[in-house]
């Protein structure tokens, strides 16, 4: 197995042929400019383009990819969480393939917080965005909502990416989620378990190509999974096996080093 780097990078890949290698090169390049250890988990979630060969050819060709493959599509977290499975190292990141957020707007939200004395859950907030008017106002109006139910999560973006997360806390986590309500979910469980957050204001731009994958469908499941969720039991039950030590808490003295190695 190849050594752990210093952050693993998990990025969904969904029919994304016109702009993922786009992508994947800016950032693998500006974070070796930087000279941060990093492994791209690509993940060709069910794609039927040639979103798969693209990935493939960039392995080949030598950057820091691996490629895990989901043969079928069932929803953008679940190409997340096979990522995660996969990932190593005592950072774990997820950002989409879409090439929205400057690579170097990731680099500098990796470095802050590589240089914090206590462990922090990284995200950007997109504070310039060039999305039209009905998007913009869909957005306002589900941070609203969030806020509503859960006053201190720490961000006003919450669907804002990427996110990165000490590994221990990421795995403490146990994430539920295969579909979009996947970034709601950390949100909430960082807060459960005290872990602050550092939002980053960054200007995301318009898709260069491809298509977004958010359709009206999916603001719908965003409203019904936060009150199902404020309601229901998974949350609850998570917090019982965290309280009666089934999950390794994070924030005890023996578990709070950042490690290289799966918690």
């Amino acid at each position: 197995m190849k050594p752990a780097p210093e952050l693993s990078l998990v990025i969904p890949c969904f029919n994304e042929e016109e702009v993922v290698e786009y992508a994947l090169r800016e950032l693998a390049g500006a974070f070796a400019e930087a000279g941060h250890d990093l492994t791209l988990f690509a993940v060709d979630n069910g794609s039927t383009d040639r979103t798969g060969e693209i990935l493939a050819r960039l392995s080949e060709e030598g950057l820091p990819i691996e490629v895990v493959r989901v043969a079928k599509n069932e929803g953008y977290g679940n190409g997340v969480l096979q990522g995660i499975a996969a990932a190593r190292g005592a950072w774990i990141g997820m950002i989409p393939a879409d090439g929205q957020v400057d690579a170097s707007d990731v680099v500098r939200l990796f470095e802050v917080l590589v240089s914090s004395p206590r462990p922090m859950l990284g995200k950007v907030r997109r504070r310039f965005r060039m999305d039209g008017f009905r998007r913009k106002v869909m957005s306002v109006a589900y941070n609203v909502f969030v806020y509503c139910l859960w006053p201190r999560l720490g961000t006003i973006d919450v669907n804002g990416s990427p996110k990165i997360v000490p590994a221990n806390y990421l795995r403490a986590m146990e994430i539920q989620s295969r579909r979009w309500f996947l970034d709601p979910e950390i949100m909430i469980k960082a807060r459960d378990l005290d872990l602050p957050v550092l939002e980053m204001n960054v200007f995301a731009r318009m898709r260069s190509a491809g298509v977004s994958h958010v359709r009206v469908g999916t603001c719908w499941e965003f409203f019904t999974k936060l009150i199902a969720y404020r309601l229901g039991g998974p949350l609850k039950n998570w917090r019982k096996r965290l309280a009666s030590g089934a999950i390794v808490d994070p924030r005890n003295a023996s578990s709070t080093r950042l490690e290289g190695t799966r918690a």
